[in-house]
């Protein structure tokens, strides 16, 4: 097969390691090339505008900018891209950003090479690809209540450990609307105190610590 018809491949994370071994087994088979690498965000744009690839494995936590901005960007000035998040993370927060930002994929890191060149294969094809365990995490995401953007500054606080007085000075509301907001916070993610909130937010990837 020529270079000219084989599958493009953009690989985007920030690992050099990764990205090695990623190339390894793309450019093993024989209808792929690994095209070009990149290392953040940022660089996955200006390589995907210079390279053009048929498929982008975007990793979705980066320095400078992360995968959820990249894919977002890339989408909209490339309406016909095709991107599969492959990352670490497999909290429904994390899928369904990737996926809402315009990912026709979303793999785990432990996939085995096989998956990943049928999912590659099949996103190219302009298929989605979502393992069942990744569709059943979305499905359970989609169906727990959205959190507002205020709540969501308030349970990034609470993860760094600030009390309500304290978040109540950082986002300049009074404490009784930050007891209001943590109230509601707790309801929607189903638990009971502040601690379980925090350990469950960073389970589903709404906050990161």
């Amino acid at each position: 097969m020529s270079q000219s018809t084989k599958i493009k491949v953009l690989i985007v994370d920030d690992h050099a390691i990764v990205r090695k071994g990623l190339a390894t087994i793309i450019n093993r088979d024989p209808e792929m090339t690994a095209i070009a690498q990149a290392e953040d965000g940022q660089q996955a744009i200006a390589a995907f505008r210079e390279y053009q690839p048929d498929v982008t494995l975007m990793d979705l936590r980066m320095p400078k900018m992360g995968g959820v901005e990249a894919i977002m960007a890339i989408c909209a000035e490339f309406k016909q891209a095709r991107i599969a998040v492959l990352t670490t993370y497999d909290g429904d927060e994390d899928i369904y950003r990737g996926l809402q930002a315009g990912a026709q994929g979303y793999l785990l890191k432990d996939a085995k090479p096989g998956e990943l060149l049928n999912a590659i294969r099949a996103i190219h094809h302009g298929q989605k690809y979502i393992p069942p365990e990744v569709g059943a995490k979305l499905l359970q995401r989609m169906s727990n209540p959205e959190l507002s953007e205020r709540e969501l500054e308030v349970l990034g606080l609470m993860a760094q450990g600030m009390g309500n007085q304290e978040i109540g000075t950082a986002l300049i509301i009074g404490e009784s609307t930050v007891k209001s907001h943590v109230n509601r916070i707790l309801s929607k993610l189903g638990v009971s105190d502040r601690t379980q909130a925090v350990i469950t937010a960073v389970k589903r990837g709404i906050v990161s610590l």
